[in-house]
């Protein structure tokens, strides 16, 4: 018998928001604005670099080994220090910071999400679900990327890792999420693209899961997950 659930906690960031899509059109802005052409051959080589590094510390950051504000100036000093140079203090923090910011707000007013998105977000709605987003993502950007794409009224809440005072995959995240949802452990399911962060937190924290496998289908979960899927649009079949 199929489980009934009245609250899902759901991921944002390549979850329903295409986070991936937006920065790589923000990268691209950034190499223009800052004349990167002048230090790495393209663009692309400046954003498979930054991409390796990116994925590198917010593992780090979920994990807890890192602070927020070491990610977020390492993830452009590493990238840029493999372009052309002749200074060996370059890219200082002053600069490194500079582009931080002006990255986040680029990307804070991208609109783009993952297909299938607001079909589901519709269907989930019109079901009577509580729907809570759980996000390690930054405070001032989250809430502007959730108005830029049109997802915000979809959420009864919005529950971030700086607000919980730890990360997903954190048992005291999802404790702090069902403190401020007010959902039932036993009747929440967790959606997520994240197998360690959202799916593999929330079964240590005694929830359902349900893995969006958007990024490798043939990835096989260590642990068996509740539901797993490959589009946004198979999650209407199952709830």
């Amino acid at each position: 018998m199929r489980q009934t659930y009245t609250d899902l906690f759901i991921d944002f960031d390549d979850t329903l928001y295409d986070t991936h899509g937006n920065a790589t059109i923000a990268l691209g802005e950034l190499f223009d604005e800052f004349r990167l052409g002048e230090r790495f051959d393209d663009v692309r080589t400046f954003r498979d670099a930054y991409w390796r590094t990116n994925v590198e510390l917010w593992a780090q950051y979920s994990r807890g080994e890192i602070s927020r504000d070491y990610l977020i100036l390492e993830r452009f000093r590493r990238p840029l220090s493999s372009g052309q140079h002749d200074d060996p203090s370059w890219p200082d923090a002053d600069y490194c910071g500079r582009m931080s910011d002006r990255f986040l707000e680029l990307c804070s007013v991208k609109p783009g999400v993952v297909e299938g998105a607001r079909e589901l977000m519709d269907y989930l709605r019109a079901k009577d679900y509580r729907m809570h987003i759980c996000s390690n993502g930054f405070h001032e950007v989250q809430y502007k990327k959730l108005k830029a794409c049109g997802l915000y009224h979809y959420f009864d809440t919005i529950i971030l890792s700086e607000d919980a005072g730890a990360n997903k995959p954190s048992k005291q995240f999802f404790d702090h999420a069902f403190r401020v949802s007010g959902a039932s452990r036993e009747r929440t399911l967790m959606i997520g693209d994240n197998y360690n962060t959202d799916i593999e937190g929330a079964m240590n924290a005694g929830l359902d899961t349900l893995f969006f496998k958007r990024w490798d289908p043939a990835f096989e979960p260590p642990r068996p997950v509740t539901y797993e899927v490959e589009t946004l649009r198979e999650i209407m079949e199952v709830l």
